[in-house]
This record gives structure tokens, sequence and C-alpha cells, in this order.
């Protein structure tokens, strides 16, 4: 934090303009340095950009913005300059040419915010998940939750918290005060539960959020030439997949992804399923069923020419998602949708999966059918994502954070007969653990992991 960090903020060069930026206690020894003097703040100046010898840089644009009321909370500099690579690089090198400038490491700008109470972790992960945002619900969630979604939720959790032991050490402080309810303690298990009952809302909810910043995951599974790769090929619109007449061309999980109504949708094609010898084949096909215990929708491809296989296509499959300990019968979790392939080669069949699976006939040489599944497909993403209007979707860190709170909070529902000192230092542990869920407490272990995912200049 003594230091003054300087970056390229802007991207990859060249470009139409590049943007540099400055920030820490040296910004104003570099504005003079560069331009001659410190502009006014918060104001666009047009100045020349001159190196240590007086040698002129570039014409361009510099602002100025002084702490603590800046993005990092520090004084910051901004050089707009021409795009092209020399004219960068000749700038950052006269700006780390100033006593006690050096060049910001990745999330360094972001993480200085944070420190200087401009911004809290969950608004940081935001940032860095607007940044990576790829659809329009990623940069809607990324959005919300930069803004401070997810902060006021969790800062209302631990201010329900605070009252809760505030009414509870009330009543053993001033225990023989007349003020003081008896009946605190049966208020605070209610309260506690309410609270309890939102976290685990949240928790069961969470995995919305991962659908919408890693994808919903869509495997294509089923026998050797069903048509898997040419399916792949026809969504992607372009060859990524190798198609031969050959059984078992493909050997390892190909994926694209795909933007159906804003969520963005992995679909990936997977070695055919079937008895080998061949000992490459055989890891492509191990390789399938993991992905296929990992899907959010398998969709099930069989030739028509082959329908006679489905069901024992369709049993394996199953058997695959079945979970740990289950019998045999249960179906597993996941969604399985049976597509009949070729339907070229006789347009006048009419599908039937037996079982009562949902069916659709496609061709991926003409684009028969091809429309509705991609319209199938994205129903089941959006109904898995949850509705555009629900609240925030947690993350991966925010659940196990939220997964200790809420088993603090169970212990203390399980104990209603606790001393009330062990139940008010029970309710602060937990408060201590939502803490960390916006940097309040007990952060330091995970900074270096949330920063390094942003790139650098930011």
């Amino acid at each position: 934090m003594n230091e003054t960090i300087a970056a390229l903020s802007s991207g990859t060069l060249p470009s139409g303009i590049a943007v540099l930026r400055v920030s820490g206690p040296a910004v104003a020894d570099v504005l003079t340095a560069l331009v001659g003097g410190v502009p006014a703040p918060r104001r666009a100046s047009y100045r020349s950009i001159r190196d240590a010898v007086g040698a002129l840089i570039d014409n361009g644009v510099v602002l100025y913005f002084d702490g603590p009321n800046s993005a990092t909370g520090e004084d910051i500099a901004e050089f707009h300059l021409h795009g092209g690579r020399a004219v960068v690089a000749a700038c950052l090198q006269a700006v780390t040419s100033v006593a006690g400038v050096r060049l910001a490491q990745a999330g360094e700008f972001t993480r200085r915010a944070f420190e200087n109470g401009r911004i809290d972790l969950t608004a940081a992960e935001g940032l860095s998940d607007l940044l990576a945002a790829e659809t329009e619900g990623q940069r809607r969630l990324a959005l919300a939750e930069a803004a401070g979604a997810l902060r006021m939720r969790f800062d209302g959790w631990m201010r329900r918290l605070t009252d809760i032991r505030a009414g509870i050490e009330a009543a053993f402080d001033f225990a023989d005060e007349g003020d003081v309810g008896e009946d605190a303690a049966t208020r605070s298990d209610s309260a506690v539960a309410a609270l309890l009952a939102e976290m685990r809302d949240d928790l069961a909810g969470s995995h919305r959020g991962e659908i919408i910043r890693e994808g919903y995951r869509v495997v294509l599974a089923g026998a050797p030439n069903a048509g898997k790769s040419s399916l792949l090929n026809a969504l992607a619109g372009r060859d990524v997949a190798i198609v031969t007449p050959v059984p078992g061309t493909t050997r390892d999980v190909l994926e694209v992804t795909l933007d159906l109504g804003g969520l963005p949708v992995r679909i990936a094609d997977t070695a055919g399923l079937r008895e080998t010898r061949d000992e490459v084949e055989a890891i492509g096909i191990e390789r399938a069923e993991a992905a296929v215990r990992q899907a959010d929708l398998v969709l099930l491809l069989t030739d028509l020419a082959d329908a006679a296989d489905v069901g024992t296509a369709m049993t394996h499959v199953k058997q695959l998602r079945r979970l740990p300990g289950e019998p045999s019968s249960t179906e597993g979790a996941t969604e399985v949708l049976l597509v009949e392939t070729k339907a070229d080669l006789d347009p006048s069949r009419v599908p039937s999966s037996g079982d009562g699976s949902a069916v659709h006939r496609i061709s991926a040489l003409t684009g028969l059918g091809i429309d509705a599944l991609l319209a199938d497909i994205s129903q089941r993403a959006e109904r898995a994502a949850g509705a555009s209007g629900s609240s925030i979707p947690i993350q991966t860190r925010h659940r196990a954070v939220i997964s200790e709170a809420a088993g603090l909070l169970e212990a203390y529902l399980a104990s209603p007969h606790m001393p009330a000192e062990i139940a008010a230092e029970t309710l602060r542990h937990t408060s201590m653990a939502l803490g960390r869920l916006t940097g309040q407490v007990d952060v330091e272990d995970l900074l270096d992991v949330v920063f390094s995912r942003f790139c650098i200049g930011k």
C-alpha cells in the first residue's frame, strides 16, 4: 500500500485508444513528471505526455481522481493514449521510472479498492464475474452482485444475529431487572429458526448460480455412430468434431458453449457407449460415463435403424446417473431426453420411446428438428437456473461459509437448554462466519485466490 502501481487497463493492443492507470501515493509525482503538473480533479485535460528527458511520447487525455473518493480509495491518474504497442510501452516505461512506482499485479487495483473500504468482497467477486461474462444472464447476475445485492442480504443476516445476541446477553446481564422479558430465549429461538430457514433456501438453490456462471451441462450420449458428433457440429454451426462412418472415432469429450436465452449451455460430445477391448477407446468411454454422471441433461441419441437398442441404452444412462447408495431401480436426478437421429433417412416414421420419455426426431444433415430441440434445451436450462426475478444465486465460496453458519444455528436450536452465555457465544461464532462472506473478518487466506482471477490492470 506504500507503493504506487501502474498498468494498461484497456485490454489487448493494438487498439484505437489505450487507457493506462496509476494508483497510489506517487500519482502527483507521475503527473508532474509526464505532463508538467496535476490537472484539476475529475476534469479531462488534453496534454502532451513526455518522458524523463522531455521527449514527446504521445498527445492524449489525462484524468486525475483524488482519494479517498476514487475507485481504489487512493489518488488515481489515467492516461488515454493512442493504442499502439510502442506508445503504451514508452508511457509505461516513463511512469515506472518515477520513484516508488511499479507495474501492478493481477487484480491489484480492485484489491486496493477492497482494502480501502470502497467495495466489499462480494462486490469484488461480482466485478470478476462481470469481466468474465459471455451471456446476458451472466452479465445481469454479475452486475447485481457487483452493485451489492449479496452484501445487503448477508449484512441483513448479521444485523438480525446481532439483535438476537443483544436480547440474550441482556437476559443474563440484567436478569434482575424487571424490564427484561423472561421470554427472550423463546423469541430468539423463533428468530434463529427463521434465519436458518433462509440460509437453507439459499443453499438449496445454490446450483442455480453454478448454472448461470459455469453453464447448463448437456451431454450427448449413445452408441457409436448414433450421430452425436454430427449433432454437435450442427448445433455449433461449424466442424468441431470429426465425422466418419467408422465407429469409435470420438475418443475424448469435445465441448462447445451456446448462448440460449442469455444462459450459457455447454454441450459435450462423448465417445460411443459400448463394450470394447481397445484401450484408448475404453478410456474415452470412461470419460463419457463421467460426463453423463455430471450432466444436467443427457441427450440419448439413437439411430433410427438401431431403435431396438433404445431400452438398453436408456437403462445404461440412468444407471450411470444413480446416486451412491440408491437402489438400482432409482433413475437419478438428471433429465434424459431421447433423440432419434438421421430422420432424413425415414421421414415418415413416428417417434416413440416406448417408456414415456420425451422424444425428438432430428436430422443433422437437413436441420430437421434442430430448432425444436434447441428450444427444448433452452426451456430446461431456464427452468434449472430459476426465474430471472429471483434473488441472486450464491457462489461456491458463499455456499461453504453459509453451510458452516447454518450448522452453528442448527446446533443452537438442537440445544434449547444451553446456558445463555454459551448460546450467545454460538451466535457470535455464526456472525464471524458470515463476516467472511463480505470480507469483514478472517479473509486473508482468501484474498490471493479471489483477486488472482482478475486481469492485470483491474
